[in-house]
């Protein structure tokens, strides 16, 4: 299957997915995710469908995923079947808590080296957030997305968990939530500083993802061009607003994912 060069993964950020073109997945990139250790515990409770409690009393959230397209109850079930009174270690390059008092980790089992966040995506139970630092861990829950959605597992037994961007009401009924767009640019551009992307030629009815001028470094160290998206097709993942059309605000390079030409 393709891989990603040297000379693609050295010009990717560290703090982004890499922006390459899709490719068939495989599982066992999972075994290359492995951040630093932030030590061991037992799962004592579920908290929610990416979070649980250990017996020390400290909440982990798990890192990289968003739950998606299943009920709170099976969420929880979903991660309940895979760690519930399980002794598990921790990895990740920062173990501060979050605002709530959570630490976020990738979290293994004793003996695996796949990811609990991975076997979560590969079963349908989660899609993959782009905030995800560390490159192995990012092509790892990448991998096991695509896996999943070639094999219709869990929420991807449907077939509008990638909403169609030439259907704006539709993403639109997704606003606050996490969402999948996949559909071919138009037009690339800047007014103010603001970059639009967008996907129809009503700009304030359409979808469009937005870039703040902030984060156009990131693009152009990643050696990508923005206006060479004109006439692709890609999909970007990201929380839907309505401004007052739907739109996704891209803040990080690894929200596009770049699918072919016209």
């Amino acid at each position: 299957m393709p891989v990603i060069s040297r000379r693609q993964r050295a010009r990717c950020p560290a703090a982004c997915l890499c922006l390459v073109l899709a490719a068939p997945a495989q599982s066992a990139f999972a075994a290359a995710c492995a951040p630093p250790p932030q030590g061991e515990g037992r799962v004592a409770e579920i908290v929610d469908g990416r979070s649980f409690r250990l017996t020390d009393g400290r909440e982990i959230r798990l890192a990289g995923i968003e739950p998606a397209g299943i009920t709170k109850a099976e969420r929880v079930n979903a991660l309940s079947a895979l760690v519930a009174g399980r002794n598990v270690s921790l990895r990740g390059d920062d173990d501060a808590p979050d605002r709530y008092g959570r630490q976020t980790a990738f979290v293994f089992l004793a003996a695996s080296e796949v990811p609990v966040q991975a076997q979560l995506v590969s079963q349908g139970r989660a899609l993959v957030l782009p905030d995800i630092e560390n490159r192995d861990c990012a092509a790892a829950l990448m991998a096991a997305e695509a896996e999943a959605r070639a094999a219709k597992r869990g929420t991807w037994s449907a077939n509008d968990v990638i909403k169609n961007a030439e259907s704006p009401d539709d993403i639109l009924a997704g606003v606050g939530h996490f969402t999948v767009v996949e559909g071919k640019v138009l037009s690339v551009r800047q007014s103010g500083a603001t970059t639009y992307l967008n996907f129809g030629r009503h700009w304030t009815q359409d979808f469009a993802a937005t870039i703040p001028r902030h984060v156009l470094p990131a693009f152009a160290a990643a050696g990508i061009a923005l206006k060479s998206l004109e006439n692709r097709r890609i999909r970007i993942r990201g929380w839907v607003e309505a401004r007052p059309g739907p739109r996704i605000e891209v803040v990080r390079v690894g929200q596009i994912e770049v699918l072919g030409g016209d």
